[in-house]
Order: C-alpha cells, then sequence, then structure tokens
C-alpha cells in the first residue's frame, strides 16, 4: 500500500523502493506504483528541501560562461559598455526593459530575473581640498 511521506524515514523508503522498481515494464503495476512514488517524493522534495531561485547576476554570469559571451555581448541588452559593467558588478540593477531584452534576446527566464538581489553601494569618494580655505 502506498502511503503519503510525512517524515525522512518515509522519505528514504520511498526513495529504496523507487531504486528496486526504476527497471519496471512500462504498463505493469510496478510501473503504476514507481510512478506514484516519484510524484510523492517530488511533492516532499519540494516542501522540505526547496531549491531557491538563483541570483539574478549569477545566472546572467553562468550564462556568459557557457556560451562563451562576454561583456560586450550584453551591450545590445544591457546599454553601453558603463552600464554592462554597473549591473554586472551590482552597482545598478536590472531595469524592466532589461529584463525583457534579456528574456527575448537570450532566452533567460524573467521570473529569475525580476528577483531582489543584493547591490553594492557606491562608495562616496574622498573630498579633498587642494587649494587656500577662504572664508
Amino acid at each position: 500500500m502506498i502511503r503519503p511521506i510525512r517524515n525522512e524515514e518515509d522519505y528514504e523508503t520511498a526513495l529504496e523502493e523507487i531504486e528496486e522498481l526504476w527497471e519496471a515494464e512500462p504498463g505493469s503495476a510496478e510501473a503504476d506504483r514507481l510512478e506514484v512514488l516519484v510524484m510523492l517524493v517530488e511533492a516532499y522534495e519540494a516542501e522540505h528541501y526547496p531549491i531557491p531561485a538563483p541570483d539574478p547576476i549569477e545566472l546572467i554570469l553562468h550564462v556568459m560562461e557557457a556560451r562563451g559571451l562576454t561583456r560586450r555581448d550584453l551591450e545590445p541588452y544591457l546599454g553601453s559598455r558603463a552600464r554592462v559593467s554597473e549591473v554586472l558588478n551590482r552597482r545598478r540593477p536590472l531595469s524592466l526593459e532589461m529584463i525583457r531584452k534579456l528574456q527575448a534576446g537570450l532566452g533567460l527566464p524573467a521570473d529569475v530575473l525580476v528577483q531582489p538581489y543584493p547591490l553594492q553601494p557606491y562608495s562616496e569618494p574622498a573630498l579633498t581640498h587642494t587649494g587656500p580655505l577662504r572664508s
């Protein structure tokens, strides 16, 4: 009998049974049992081991590396060379227009790109005075 997965012990037992049933003949009772167990395990994992959405900038950097893209390749999507640098260095957030262009042009998921992510604050330049003080 198949039961809900309520704890780690149930989860481990279900994983072991899935492993035993992995080679089940399609259409058989064992294959049906395997399919139901897999659904139960996926539901348990989604609740107890959720995978957070990736950081938008980390996603962009990963895609750049995986596709061999340079910062210059991002200019059509993000703007000028300086703007690309600001975004990738977390000095400027992605705008809605940038997100739309990244989705359309590179196929990046907008639902990930709209996630909040930390920005690096600009450091204030040191104030220096080189001339005589006037009162």
